[in-house]
């Protein structure tokens, strides 16, 4: 089986399993079991009527937020463990927004690349994202019992308004009795999104997205890694012109942008690509040896 119709499968597998709990989406109630207390990798709103799990965003700016302004070493250790065994392989497999927009993409409609140089500028948009929203906001903007606000969450999250807003608000008139200016500026803001993602490969994953943030971080270091074979590379340009995420397979494959989505290894001729966890590599290695 190619890599792209497994991907697929483990994209909407992923989302199914972060939101099992489909009485939710009857009920118009969020599920409160004990699971909802551990992260899931992907960025996945704790409101989404279906989710058993918890976004890792979310649960951070809920710490970093409180009167406390503690930390987190269980969010924070959560993120670290799936960075440096996966890198972005998370953004590119187990993230159910990033299917959204994958989805949207294949809306039969001319696309688009953003040119060069505004698209390496918009890149560090998503530190900071991390850095103000995530980081910096909750802990200094308080009211006055010293409390911040997840300000990610609440002004610019696209999965919350998705998954969560708009669900639990078809579901409950007392809900929408309350809509206010902050609710239409995220639904304006995730509609826009979305519509760029009809021409744009996944805006949201490339430009904004701070848990790509944290991720890209261990692309380069991950044990799973990227590698092109130059005995075997053709230098034929394919890998190049086929990636969506606009990367420079040959001067840099483990990119931070890379995503792991194998579209390179797929159309490369002569097989010069390969990826995979370095650490089983090794110890394959060493039980041959």
């Amino acid at each position: 089986m190619k890599r792209q119709p497994a991907r697929k499968w483990i994209q909407l597998l992923t989302t199914l399993v972060y939101n099992c709990h489909l009485p939710g989406f009857v009920s118009g109630g969020i599920f409160k079991g004990n699971t909802k207390a551990a992260c899931v990798p992907g960025l996945n709103c704790y409101s989404c009527p279906g989710a058993v799990g918890s976004c890792p965003i979310g649960s951070l700016q809920a710490v970093i937020s409180g009167k406390r302004h503690g930390f987190s070493f269980y969010v924070v250790g959560v993120m670290l463990f799936f960075g440096a065994l996966f890198g972005r392989v998370i953004c590119g497999f187990f993230c159910p927004f990033g299917l959204i927009q994958e989805l949207l993409h294949k809306i039969p409609i001319p696309k688009l690349n953003m040119p060069s140089k505004p698209d390496k500028l918009l890149r560090w948009l998503k530190y900071a994202v991390l850095i103000v929203f995530v980081l910096l906001l909750p802990t200094l903007l308080v009211n006055e019992f010293g409390i911040g606000s997840p300000y990610f969450c609440k002004w610019l999250c696209p999965a919350g308004t998705l998954e969560g807003g708009i669900p639990l608000l078809i579901m409950n008139e007392t809900l929408r009795d309350m809509l206010g200016a902050r609710w239409y500026w995220k639904l304006s803001f995730t509609v826009f999104l979305l519509a760029l993602s009809t021409v744009f490969y996944r805006p949201f994953c490339k430009y904004l997205c701070p848990l790509g943030a944290v991720y890209a971080f261990f692309n380069q270091v991950s044990f799973f890694r990227m590698k092109v074979e130059d005995s075997k590379c053709i230098h034929c340009g394919k890998c190049e012109r086929s990636c969506p995420m606009q990367v420079d397979v040959l001067k840099n494959i483990n990119s931070s942008e890379c995503i792991r989505c194998g579209i390179c290894k797929d159309v490369c001729p002569s097989g010069a690509i390969s990826g995979g966890l370095e650490l089983l590599k090794h110890e394959k290695k060493k039980q041959a040896e």
